[in-house]
């Protein structure tokens, strides 16, 4: 059963059953400079992804390199692997619920992240935060890409018994490593390139796969250690009281940080789900398991490798290549090449490609977005980018990645509060329409970013260590000194900032 929904304009849109809206086609403005055929809300009749579809979807991305690596980090700052794998689940929890509340809009309107974001900072000015995501995903392609490249360049090392490492140098590097880096490149552009449907059959089977490949490896440890050693009773340094809390929470911020900007541009992705049902379950079924069992057999793994080796191995990649067995190095291999594909394709290409498409629609599509991320990612060069971690995490992911929680709190605040789920879609492509605002700018959410990005960032610092050595770009006591507590909690400062004024400022508004 459906019903026609007035929208304030000469379109219609149609409210079906399961409360999902469509935009009936003679009513899609295709002249609009603001539309193309990407950008436009995804029929209902092709919102088919299911619970499993996006429960593969976070299993894929979960599994990667990055993720494997995350406990070692936390151990490294004194806590035991119980408290390691308590923040990492706690982390992933938290960060669910704004991923549940802006993936909304996507089974329900079929609109991806740049269009939804039109509501509140208007036709143009959703370049801003778009733009912003793009620049994150574009650098953490390249660098997922160099750092696929270089395990596949690793294990092939070991199994032609280290011939590629005394190739030919090309700046700097064995040419292998280039030729590594370039077809694992070529293989996710192809992939992407496919389209969102062939995406989600690559990470329907992608999943299992990845999962049979992390139990086969801490089977082999298990085996080869008689156990899994020392580390599971590594006792804490911090313990419980009050050297653990100064820890705690900016790990906590850390953790949330590293999927928080997937919480932006997740209808890039629920865009296609066939329910709100497919969507909530199989984020929460996919995301805060998945990231605490992987926590959990990469400590367990790292532990084992202690007793066979005579050290923490906490990378997979280096931990595999030890293996003497050529069948062992190439499943290592293939199982490395299908997770690093699955999770920067879908965390860093989808959302860049939409959101360059919003920048331009009638000259950039999908397709063409997709081509200029990875272009950007080779000439970001992210080999560099790596050799100078300071510059790169600090300076920009910290920095810009700490804005986007200021997004997610502007995004929220519109859609759930100001709006109550409640969307006119025409007018989302529409100059001159209700998302008009001024010239396509909504000044109150410029005005509500501005602020909680100044107190999300505002205060970061930079460490100085024992021997007295500042690790960062910033000032030692913060780039505003006085904001310099809030640094620790930024991304929930900025999204409890920016959501409190966007709604003061938006509310009077809408009542008028």
């Amino acid at each position: 059963m459906t019903e026609t929904v007035p929208t304030g304009s000469p379109a219609a849109q149609t409210a079906h059953a399961d409360g999902r809206i469509e935009l009936a086609p003679e009513a899609f403005p295709t002249d609009s400079p603001f539309a193309n055929e990407d950008l436009r809300p995804v029929p209902v009749a092709e919102r088919k992804w299911t619970t499993y579809n996006f429960a593969a979807l976070w299993i894929s991305m979960a599994h990667c390199i990055p993720s494997w690596t995350l406990a070692s980090g936390l151990v490294a700052l004194g806590m035991d692997w119980k408290q390691a794998v308590f923040t990492i689940a706690l982390a992933n929890v938290i960060v669910l619920l704004p991923m549940l509340a802006t993936g909304h809009a996507g089974p329900k309107y079929g609109i991806p992240f740049p269009v939804l974001a039109r509501a509140s900072f208007g036709l143009r000015g959703a370049n801003v935060p778009a733009l912003i995501r793009a620049a994150v995903a574009c650098g953490w392609f390249g660098i997922q890409t160099w750092i696929g490249g270089s395990g596949i360049f690793a294990l092939g090392s070991k199994i032609t018994g280290g011939e590629w490492e005394k190739a030919g140098q090309i700046a700097g590097n064995p040419w292998p490593l280039w030729l590594c880096f370039i077809l694992f490149w070529a293989v996710q552009i192809a992939i992407i390139y496919r389209g969102m449907d062939f995406l989600r059959h690559f990470e329907n089977w992608a999943a299992p796969f990845v999962i049979v490949g992390a139990f086969v490896l801490l089977i082999w440890i298990a085996v080869e250690a008689n156990g899994f050693g020392e580390l599971l009773s590594q006792p804490s340094k911090l313990g419980w009281g009050a050297d653990f809390w100064p820890v705690f929470f900016p790990s906590l911020m850390g953790m949330i940080g590293f999927w928080a900007t997937l919480s932006l541009n997740i209808p890039d992705f629920t865009r296609f789900g066939a329910s709100q049902r497919a969507q909530t379950w199989g984020q929460s079924l996919g995301l805060p398991t998945t990231m605490t069992l992987f926590a959990i057999l990469a400590v367990l793994v790292t532990s084992g490798s202690e007793v066979v080796y005579g050290e923490a191995i906490w990378d997979p990649v280096a931990l595999a290549a030890k293996a003497d067995n050529v069948f062992g190095l190439l499943f290592a291999l293939i199982t490395v090449l299908i997770a690093t594909i699955s999770v920067n394709i879908a965390a860093n290409v989808v959302s860049p490609a939409y959101d360059l498409a919003n920048l331009a629609p009638k000259f950039i599509n999908f397709r063409t977005g997709a081509l200029i991320t990875g272009v950007i990612g080779v000439l970001i060069f992210p080999w560099k980018l790596i050799s100078t971690p300071e510059f790169y995490i600090f300076t920009w992911l910290g920095v810009v990645g700490g804005l986007l929680g200021t997004v997610a709190g502007i995004l929220i605040a519109d859609y759930w509060i100001v709006r109550r789920t409640v969307l006119h879609l025409a007018d989302l492509y529409t100059p001159g329409g209700r998302y008009w605002y001024t010239s396509g700018w909504n000044w109150r959410a410029l005005v509500a970013f501005g602020v909680g990005g100044v107190l999300a960032v505002g205060g970061s610092y930079s460490t100085v260590n024992a021997d007295g050595v500042k690790s960062g770009p910033f000032p030692a006591d913060g780039v505003i000194p006085f904001l310099k507590p809030l640094a620790d909690y930024g991304w929930a400062v900025g999204l409890a900032a920016s959501l409190l004024l966007y709604v003061a400022l938006m509310l009077p508004r809408e009542r008028t």
